[in-house]
């Protein structure tokens, strides 16, 4: 990354992207002339390479980085640079309009793996309030860039991608929901032409947010195109008194010249690379939902227990209902007391027997969330963040009838952490389910000075707060992100949890793309997979085991299952499945994720290479029928064509089907052996699969080629 300085205003982005190596203040001064794009006097009213923060002030036409008012009146800044603290990978830039009474720092990093992270901080200095619209951190792409690649989604189908020409003039794209939500704009990818898996140049931009966000793009005809993003405030919102100051969140940036692999790879090494990463082997999952959903009883939930542990789960996790009066899902939020008429002695058994059974006890809470009909409401309705217009809401309907609680009140923030903090000490709990499953709909919050103004800030705030003190309070806990599925798995809810949920769906077609989409941010360590039963509950498809089996591989795997209901030959394949996850893990876990550009668009093709390429795993999956009789070869990426390997199909979960008359021969074999060169740069021709199936693949290192 090359920043220029210039005499006035803030620095600018001369160039982020391919290395160039060692630069003389020759050749930076070069750069810089090589790059401009006009010189004095013949020059235009325009910010033809915009700041670190484009202003109106620089003559930029497309949307501020920056839009703050005083007593109603728009503030124009003047910023002089007083301080660039620099070092090999990062530069803090320090400004000041002494006129205004406004200070400014830019933070710019080059993280592990080459990602980038920008934010911005502003503080008021002045005597006066100024409330703060946004702030947004934007970096240029070239004008090659000329697709534009968001997502959009629904329950149960995140993350879906839409990928059009680059649109013209400025551009946004928001979420209003109070968190991420399932249409959450996710990632913003530009791109040199469509977008593919391992070739071409792209340029991607996410933002560690929890709640409201906006995604913008400026592709005007008289500047620099932009890329970015910056937290969407409501008005009110960020009133800043004298002294105080904001934080923007962390928006990161990603380049790329080998396509979307090439920008995961980025994300995947700067997450493992943070101190707090999970690093011990993800356990294997039991989570009890779709097994029992409200219909708690002791005594069959410790019979799961033990057939958990018999096939080699490793987690149980119980899910709601344990709680005061929750046997739908209309009452209890907000009592996180154990419901003893369901449990009359308690959790204390069943925890003690998942202990006893070696495996870590789980429980699953929605503490941002209240429901009117439970005892906290009825003592504390002050605590609900809402327009009190709202609660109840004038039709009778709330989202599950739940509202929500307002974490930003201290008293209510406590009430959570005690309740939630003497569960974890007395059950001895290893991991909770933090569930969210409603939007922020008309979030008002009285502050301490008993205004009422826009909440959705400060409960962000608060909700990271309240979990990074429990795991403050009981190291080695640790706890998911889920939000009705995937509404919630950003880089911001990240610094304080230890995975996702990515979907409330376990149909396996539907997680086939999820899950891919999620992995262009998170490591599949940190995304949770699991095996449902057959049909899927979301979907009612019928599938496979061998199939559902090898799209939860690709993850943190688990079951969503009651097991208890399985077939003697089902619970066989079930123990091998769990064998085969524990074989596999540490190499799915730690190693590089890549995606084969196929022509079939009914083919995913999922792998998984060892960091010192000695290995790998793949999933070869249809999602449908297969185009053509004679399908493609494909090839094993990401290999290292000097070695051999041993090439094996691992179907101790069952077989895939194909139309049998026509085997590829190398499937004839188990193992076979073949040079690097050849997986990588011919690769293997697949048998026509039928839709819905499945190969798993494994390739070990056998000699130098």
């Amino acid at each position: 990354m090359v920043v220029a300085h210039p005499e006035k205003g803030l620095p600018l982005v001369l160039h982020w992207g391919p290395d160039l190596g060692e630069l003389s203040p020759a050749d930076l001064q070069g750069l810089d002339s090589a790059t401009s794009r006009q010189t004095a006097p013949g020059t235009l009213d325009s910010a033809w390479r915009p700041s670190l923060v484009p202003q109106e002030a620089d003559g930029w036409a497309g949307r501020p980085g920056l839009l703050m008012v005083s007593d109603g009146v728009p503030l124009f800044p003047r910023w002089t640079v007083i301080e660039a603290e620099r070092d090999t990978a990062d530069l803090t830039v320090t400004a000041r309009d002494t006129n205004l009474g406004l200070t400014l720092r830019s933070h710019l990093e080059i993280g592990a793996g080459g990602l980038v992270l920008l934010w911005h901080e502003l503080t008021n200095d002045g005597p006066g309030l100024v409330d703060v619209h946004w702030l947004e951190a934007t970096l240029p792409v070239p004008r090659s860039a000329d697709h534009l690649t968001q997502f959009t989604g629904r329950w149960s189908r995140e993350k879906a991608p839409v990928t059009t020409a680059m649109p013209g003039g400025s551009t946004a794209r928001q979420t209003r929901r109070g968190r991420s939500g399932h249409d959450a704009p996710w990632v913003t990818v530009a791109s040199s032409g469509t977008p593919s898996n391992r070739t071409g140049e792209v340029w991607a931009t996410h933002l560690g947010w929890s709640a409201d966000v906006t995604h913008r793009v400026d592709h005007l005809t008289e500047h620099t195109t932009l890329l970015g993003a910056g937290e969407l405030v409501r008005p009110g919102e960020l009133r800043l008194a004298q002294g105080e100051t904001y934080r923007a969140p962390v928006a990161y940036f990603a380049w790329s010249p080998a396509g979307l692999d090439g920008v995961a790879d980025r994300f995947h090494t700067w997450m493992r690379a943070r101190p707090q990463h999970v690093t011990s082997p993800r356990p294997l999952v039991l989570n009890t939902w779709e097994a029992v959903y409200f219909d708690h009883s002791p005594r069959k939930l410790q019979r799961l227990a033990r057939r958990a542990a018999a096939v080699g789960v490793e987690r149980f996790v119980l899910d709601d209902g344990w709680f005061h009066s929750r046997r739908d899902d209309t009452a209890g939020l907000g009592d996180w007391v154990v419901d003893t008429d369901v449990w009359p002695e308690g959790l204390g058994p069943l925890a003690g027997l998942v202990h006893e059974l070696g495996m870590e006890f789980g429980l699953w809470f929605e503490p941002e969330m209240v429901n009117l009909d439970s005892d906290l409401a009825r003592a504390h309705p002050d605590w609900i963040l809402s327009n009190p217009a709202a609660v109840p809401s004038p039709d009778g309907l709330s989202f599950r009838t739940q509202y929500v609680l307002d974490l930003a009140n201290g008293d209510a923030w406590e009430h959570l952490r005690s309740q939630i903090s003497a569960l974890v000490t007395e059950l001895g709990i290893n991991f909770i389910k933090w569930d969210h499953n409603r939007d922020l709909v008309e979030p008002v919050h009285v502050g301490p000075d008993g205004v009422a103004r826009p909440g959705t800030h400060v409960q962000t705030l608060a909700a990271y707060a309240l979990i990074a003190r429990l795991k403050a309070d009981h190291p080695g806990l640790e706890i998911e992100s889920c939000s009705s599925g995937g509404a919630r798995t950003d880089l911001g809810i990240l610094e304080v949890t230890d995975r996702v949920w990515a979907s409330d769906s376990n149909d396996p077609v539907e997680r086939q793309d999820i899950q891919r989409w999620t992995s262009l941010v998170l490591p599949p360590e940190l995304v949770g997979a699991h095996v449902g039963p057959s049909p899927s509950h979301s979907s009612g498809r019928t599938t496979d085991l061998s199939y559902r089996v090898a799209t939860a591989l690709q993850g943190h795997a688990g079951f969503e299952w009651d097991l208890l209901t399985c077939t003697d030959d089902e619970l066989v394949a079930v123990a091998a499945y769990a064998a085969l996850y524990k074989e596999l893990r540490t190499l799915v876990h730690t190693g590089t994720v890549v995606h084969a550009d196929t022509v079939d668009p009914a083919l995913r093709v999922t792998g998984f290479v060892s960091p010192d390429r000695t290995a790998g795993m793949w999933t070869i999956a249809t999602v449908a029928s297969p185009l053509d009789a004679a399908p493609e070869r494909i090839r094993l990426d990401g290999l290292d064509p000097t070695l051999r390997y041993s090439v094996r199909v691992r179907d101790e979960v069952g077989s895939a089907r194909w139309n049998g008359w026509v085997t590829p021969a190398w499937l004839s074999k188990d193992p076979v052996d073949m040079p690097g060169s050849v997986l990588t740069g011919v690769g293997l021709q697949l048998p026509t699969l039928w839709p819905m199936q499945a190969l798993i693949i494994q390739v070990t290192a056998t000699s130098a080629s």
